[in-house]
């Protein structure tokens, strides 16, 4: 078999100038070559699909036709068998390859059609092994057809075309392009099943839409499928290895590492065979120049040569995206990992280490950090590759330019030293991240607290506290922006510097070096490679640096301290409830006891209740029993299931029914029952939806009173067998507390037969309770029954005698600065899956584009000064960059005469001249932009905090805070950062494209038939893409909030859900947020992968338009020429890949500057000042406030809160004002300090009317002390007075007056104090003692209490009265009564009735004329 026609088989049959492969060759090698590939693989193939079953999948119309197709191509084997074997028999006896082809080549389908229908019956949806089987057979028929086809033109008649057909058909039928789980090899490396899911971001539809699009599609099964499998198999193993080890990110590292490195691995392999493509492409470009400076070489050569540069270029785009793909997968599975473990970590961290990081730092834990985690994974190989990629290009460039390669060696070494400084700088000017915790920490804080600030027009401190932190994170911000521009700058003249060096020494050392334009052209085709390492490997070192403090910050919070699992033992005990044995507390392992030799014995099913001072530990107790404090010594039992109500209720941003049920299923009869026994049927009755209303964040449209019965249902609920209750009735009505006790707590509520504790002020309950502990300076001074301790004639029985008349006498008279909003602040709820189940804002009708008027405000705010110079400097960059690189070919053109060239050192002086002006043009873009982005930024962020805090409070109630503090972290920091890079990026990469278009159209004018129809196709593909894209981040960037919001609940109700058990429900909905935002961010990730393959496939289409034009143009073009202009277009599949991509990602991000404006519109509240004013500073001198025909409304249609109150209070008078739930008490106060605007009359303060002046003269002059205790981190001097107008002795003084001083003397940096978020390191009463002192400090004529003494003690409570009494004797004094004793004495009582006044006289008058006030007062026992 070796000869057919005298021609060794394996050699050309024909002349070099139309070579062709044997007909032997064509009938073995080609036939064989793919049937052998599948008989040897498919016993292995086989063996796979035995071990993974997925399933069997029906069979489908596909899969029939494909069967049917395999059958006909098989018989046409058998056929072409039978017709050799009868027509050319007398061949077969030299040539039997012509007998076994066909059997072969049949059998081999035959096998095919039986792998198909066994990947069928085993759940195999898409066949690599058989996809590059038909790929095979269809190459390899290629040559055939041809031969075919010639010898059918010449001869008339064709023999196996039909083969080669079907083989064609047959590889078309197994592309199926669809949803990624079902796609075929192809689809998936060309990114063609993502195609569905861009038509429709195409259109105008809303972001639910396009959510319902993406989830009921079957993109959601693999997105979420890529989501949901990122979670680490055992969080909490994880979590106590990174304890033990204490080793900080370094473990964390190597669990990512080993959990997710395999299919990194496998994308790693796709950026080596990238690169071997890579380095192909000179090589053919070397030989494409060789064959221009040929005059006699035959054309098929230069074809040839164009073809297999576009082919290689092709397999390089494939296997780059293939790697990004897999890189962003492994990334977003890290980061969502991680989110999981920060989460879960989040509800083990025991006291000490949460009051060390606030809400603030764990939300930027969540987002910036782990963000850094994910750049990490997608650009780490950079760092190992790219060194690797430089020596390559380095010994290619030795090959053409000898020794003078070293030149280049020399200015690669010196641009990498400066880099590094570079990189390692800003890696020190990472501060800036400090700062902007600190500013997030404080905007959390301010948006938890801005009730207070308005109350106290505080807003302009804190104002100025934010942009403190602004302004500090902007200068660290704008020294990196500078250095990043001196790197840009080196990086982008990277190429010239090193082409300079390198040719200017090669034309230097010798004469007879000359520079012809295959060294030129190919040098500088490397060098391009060259620039791709030189960039990545400082931005790869870069994104390292950062997470490896991203990992640090992640593994010291990860590696905190936890709560300890055998602070409670759950063993069962022998009729005890609760047992601490000799137990002793602290909050700290330093820090001082709060409770000492702790001895309880609580018997099963007994009431025991808590009583003590303020801050004696009453509170801890429950928290030692709950495992919540350090144990120090001693032993703390349980038995059976736990149930907690704390102090301040916390509530979640669901439905009333979901926080009652909190994740237990209904039943009915006992819902019921509950809800009447929490006093909550009545409340029910007055919610728009019943007990589906549903609740805002931290229950902001429940009174006080409501939030603390419902956080009581949720634990009467849960049916457990122990209860702490830390004073659930103190913010209740007394006859609401009475029946809530007779009918929950006491010997014959539905608790009857659990075992209780019960933190209590009320006098009333303790005969009740089977046993009494007094807690004084955290230890039980005694203990026994209510008849026991007042036998004893102790501190108890004092205690008892004090205040047991006053308490007989008291009334609880539940209110709230939210109490008349009730009926409209409740939000219909809405179950829409995460996206719309926040905000009705943020699920908005939004077009493709992002609107122009973004691109207008943005530029506006940078100043068209800064705009014209940067677009000039683009302009000369690229006209420079242009004109060397022309001159270039110019030169690689020149003649050569004896063995030289002439003017060298002229021709190396004008192109290092134009080289350097380019360089320093691109230093100024950069920074120019740089600096107008910081413009930009500074003054947008500025705008939104303005809006915000001039905001009134009905938009706080509405908006949740996660969405707001969204938009001081995640859309700022796009601001900041993201839109001027992208604006870099898009503008450079624009420019340099029109440099190529030029060189390209310079060289062959034709190729502009060529460059119109693919820019119209990139036109289209990007428009689809942008839209899409847009799209895509605004459905991301409404999915984040969720996950924030989330985790602001979490975080501040931890102890509530570890005390009932729910953690794994919490850690499970956490996941389903991030998994939800994960799902909306793979299609944004894939449809980058998407574009760049098609995109690049256009690119690759100019690569060959120009290798094949200057082909055919081969007589009339110079070698110079045709260099200049292929070596460019070979950078054009890069270009347009950026430019689409800089500009989407410009377009994504002006979303953010959108989202900022969008508070530029909502209703604000009054001018802070009015300027001009004729206020005298001394006002309110008297005091005196007239209220004429006053009515207030909280929104237009809405029913009367207030309706025509006509009063006037006399100065220095003491008015009590009273009333059943929503009868308009706190609306009053509401009205005075103009929280609420007047919808009609006026009220006159010192006959000022108060509408006329500004919201800051007139909060500043009056004062309030709230029910809601709120203190910022910060010093205690900075809570009390944060504009630093009062001297220290003021403040001591006023200490002593809320009887505080002691207290405060004690503490290890006094007035310094640090207190800690929300003034978590206080008790709830000490809170309520420093706004006292605020007050006093403030010393304003009029002061008003809105149940200014809910959390205190009865002691505390009368200390505070007296307080009142002495130091605001000559003040007018407006008390929300909260104990009716208290203001028995006060000159007049205003009693409230469904907006009016109902009576108003003084409380003997009003008791005599046996009224409204005399039933309430009789319902109390005072009368």
């Amino acid at each position: 078999m070796r000869t057919m026609n005298n021609t060794p088989f394996h050699k050309c049959k024909s002349v070099l100038n139309k070579p062709d492969l044997t007909e032997c060759f064509q009938n073995t090698v080609l036939v064989w070559f793919p049937c052998v590939y599948l008989w040897l693989l498919a016993p292995f193939y086989a063996l796979k699909l035995y071990c993974h079953d997925c399933g069997c999948i029906r069979i489908s119309t596909l899969c029939t036709a494909k069967t049917v197709l395999g059958f006909l191509l098989a018989s046409f084997g058998f056929v072409e068998f039978f017709y050799i074997l009868l027509e050319r028999s007398h061949e077969i006896q030299n040539h039997m390859v012509f007998l076994l082809s066909p059997i072969i080549r049949s059998l081999t389908v035959v096998l095919a059609i039986c792998i198909i229908q066994l990947e069928r019956i085993r759940g195999c949806r898409s066949s690599v092994f058989l996809f590059l089987f038909w790929v095979l057979a269809v190459v390899c028929s290629l040559v055939p057809l041809r031969n075919i086809t010639l010898f059918s033109m010449v001869y008339g008649r064709s023999s196996r075309c039909d083969d080669t057909g079907t083989n064609i058909l047959s590889v078309c039928m197994t592309d199926n392009p669809c949803p990624v789980k079902d796609a075929s090899f192809l689809s998936k490396m060309l990114f063609w099943w993502f195609t569905g899911l861009v038509v429709k971001g195409y259109q105008p539809i809303t972001i639910y839409v396009l959510s319902v699009c993406l989830f009921s599609r079957q993109e959601k099964t693999m997105a979420a499928g890529v989501a949901l499998g990122t979670r680490l198999p055992d969080q909490a193993q994880i979590l106590r290895k990174l304890q033990k080890e204490q080793s900080s990110g370094f473990c964390l590292l190597r669990t990512l590492a080993r959990n997710f490195g395999p299919y990194f691995l496998t994308g790693t392999m796709c950026i080596i065979f990238h690169d071997f493509f890579m380095f192909a492409i000179p090589q053919v470009l070397s030989l494409l120049l060789g064959f221009m400076n040929e005059e006699d070489a035959p054309l098929w050569k230069g074809y040839f040569y164009a073809t297999l540069m576009f082919l290689l270029s092709c397999l390089q785009s494939l296997f780059n995206h293939q790697y990004m793909y897999t890189c962003f997968t492994v990334g977003m599975r890290v980061k969502t990992a991680v989110m999981g473990l920060v989460y879960r970590k989040s509800l083990v961290i025991n006291s000490a280490s949460r009051r060390t990081c606030t809400v603030g730092e764990i939300v930027n834990l969540v987002s910036a950090d782990t963000q850094k985690l994910m750049d990490f994974v997608v650009y780490f190989n950079a760092v190992w590759l790219a060194p690797i990629e430089i020596a390559l290009c380095l010994f290619f460039l030795w090959q053409h330019l000898g020794p003078s390669a070293l030149a280049g060696i020399a200015t690669v070494i010196l641009i990498f030293p400066l880099n590094g400084f570079i990189a390692k700088k800003r890696s020190k000017l990472q501060v800036q991240m400090k700062f902007m915790d600190g500013r997030i920490k404080l905007m959390n804080e301010i948006l938890n607290g801005i009730k207070i600030l308005k109350f106290y027009a505080w807003e302009k401190a804190f104002l100025e506290q934010v942009l403190g932190y602004r302004e500090k994170e902007l200068k660290a911000l704008k020294k990196s922006q500078i250095l990043y521009s001196i790197s840009i700058a080196s990086f982008n003249s990277s190429t010239f510097l090193i082409a300079f060096a390198m040719f200017g020494v090669y034309v230097l050392i010798d004469d007879k070096n000359v520079l012809d334009a295959q060294k030129v052209f190919v040098s500088m085709a490397l060098i391009n490679i060259l620039k791709t390492p030189l960039s990545q490997l400082p931005f790869a070192m870069s994104t390292t640096m950062q997470a490896i403090v991203s990992l640090k910050r992640l593994g010291k919070y990860l590696c905190s301290e936890e709560l300890k699992d055998d602070n409670v033992a759950k063993a069962p005990l022998n009729g005890e409830g609760v047992l601490i044995d000799n137990g002793t507390f602290s909050w700290t392992k330093e820090g001082p006891p709060c409770l000492k030799r702790i001895n309880v014995c609580v018997p099963q099913g007994s009431l025991v209740a808590v009583v003590g001072h303020v801050g004696s530990g009453k509170s801890s107790l429950l928290s030692a029993m709950l495992g919540e404090t350090e144990k120090r010594s001693g032993s703390v039992s349980i038995k059976g299931s736990v149930a907690y109500v704390p102090q301040q209720a916390w509530i979640q941003n669901a439905t009333v029914q979901d926080n009652v049920m909190f994740g237990r299923e209904k039943q009915k009869t006992w819902y019921q029952r509950v809800l009447d026994a929490c006093a909550l049927l009545p409340d029910l009755e007055i919610l728009p939806a019943g007990d589906s209303t549903e609740i805002g964040e931290k229950g902001l449209n429940l009174s006080g009173g409501q939030k603390q019965r419902v956080s009581l249902a949720r634990a009467v609920y849960r049916k457990a067998d122990v209860y702490l209750l830390d004073d659930p009735l103190s913010a209740v009505d007394a006859h609401v507390g009475q029946h809530i006790f007779d009918k929950v707590i006491g010997p014959k509520g539905v608790l009857r037969d659990k075992t209780r504790v019960l933190v209590t002020h009320g006098m009333s309950f303790l005969p009740q309770a089977d046993l009494i502990l007094v807690l004084v300076d955290g230890e039980i001074t005694e203990s026994g029954s209510y008849q026991e301790l007042l036998s004893r004639q102790g501190a108890f029985a004092d205690f008892i005698r004090m205040f047991a008349s006053n308490d007989r006498k008291e009334s609880v008279t539940e209110t709230a600065a939210q109490r008349g909003r009730t009926s409209f602040f409740f939000l219909p709820f809405h179950i829409l899956t995460g996206v719309c189940q926040f905000l009705a804002t943020d699920c908005l009708f939004v077009l493709p584009q992002v609107r122009l008027e973004m691109y207008m405000e943005y530029f506006k705010t940078i100043g068209m000064a800064f705009i014209i110079p940067i677009v000039f400097l683009y302009a000369f960059q690229q006209g420079a960059s242009l004109a060397y690189n022309y001159w270039l070919s110019l030169w690689a053109d020149e003649p050569i005469v004896n063995g030289t060239q002439v003017d060298t050192d002229m021709k190396l002086a004008v192109y290092g001249a134009l080289g350097f002006a380019q360089g320093i043009a691109i230093f100024g873009t950069t920074v120019a932009i740089s600096v107008g982005g910081i413009i930009a930024s500074r003054h947008l962020h500025m705008d939104l905090l303005k809006n915000v805090l001039h905001s009134p409070m009905s938009f706080f109630e509405t908006t949740p805070s996660g969405n707001l503090l969204n938009r001081f972290a995640k859309e700022i920091d796009a601001i900041d950062c993201m839109i001027p890079d992208g604006l870099k990026m898009m503008l450079g990469y624009l420019f340099k494209l029109m440099e190529v278009c030029i060189i390209v159209m310079l060289a062959t004018p034709f190729a502009a038939v060529v460059i119109l129809p693919l820019a119209i196709l990139y036109a289209f593909v990007q428009s689809f893409y942008v839209a899409t894209s847009c799209q895509l981040r605004r459905l991301e960037s409404v999915s984040r909030s969720p996950i924030y919001t989330h985790f602001n609940e979490t975080v501040q109700g931890a102890s509530v859900i570890r005390a009932f058990g729910e953690q794994h429900r919490f850690i499970v909905q956490a996941n389903k947020r991030v998994d939800f935002n994960q799902t909306s961010y793979f299609p944004r990730f894939v449809a980058t992968r998407w574009l760049a393959v098609n995109l690049e496939f256009v690119g690759n289409g100019v690569v060959l338009a120009a290798a094949i034009l200057s082909v055919m143009g081969k007589d009339t073009l110079s070698p110079g020429i045709v260099g200049l202009a292929v070596s460019h277009s070979l950078q054009v599949t890069g270009i347009l890949s950026w430019i689409v991509r800089s500009w989407t990602d410009v377009e994504n991000n002006i979303v953010s500057v959108e989202r900022v404006k969008e508070y530029a519109d909502t209703a604000k509240e009054a001018v802070w000042t009015v300027e001009g004013s004729s206020l005298p500073l001394a006002w309110p001198q008297t005091g005196t406030i007239e209220f004429q025909d006053y009515g207030l409304q909280y929104r237009k249609g809405l029913d009367w809160a207030l309706k025509g109150i006509t009063l006037k209070i006399q100065e220095r008078e003491k008015v009590g004002i009273v009333g059943r739930t929503g009868a308009g008490k706190s609306s009053l106060a509401l009205g005075i300090f103009r929280i609420l605007e007047a919808a009609k009359g006026e009220i006159y303060i010192d006959g000022v009317n108060i509408a006329e002046i500004g919201l800051h003269d007139l909060r500043s002059r009056i004062t309030i002390i709230p029910q809601d205790p709120v203190l910022f981190s910060g010093s205690l001097r900075m809570n009390l007075d944060p504009f630093d107008t009062y001297t220290d002795e003021e403040i001591w003084s006023s200490l002593e007056l809320a009887h505080l001083k002691n207290f405060v003397s004690n503490l290890p940096d006094k007035l310094n104090y640090e207190c800690s978020e929300g003034g978590e390191n206080l008790s709830l009463g000490q809170r309520q003692l420093v706004c006292l002192a605020r007050a006093l400090l403030r010393k304003t004529k009029i002061l008003v209490l809105d149940e200014a003494t809910a959390a205190v003690d009865l002691e505390t409570d009368t200390l505070i009265q007296s307080t009142i009494r002495q130091q605001f004797e000559d003040c007018t004094v407006l008390t929300i009564a909260h104990r009716l004793n208290t203001i028995m004495d006060y000159t007049r009582v205003i009693v409230m009735d469904k907006g009016h006044i109902s009576e108003m006289d003084s409380p003997t008058n009003l008791i005599s004329n046996r009224g409204q006030f005399y039933r309430m007062c009789r319902e109390a026992g005072l009368v």
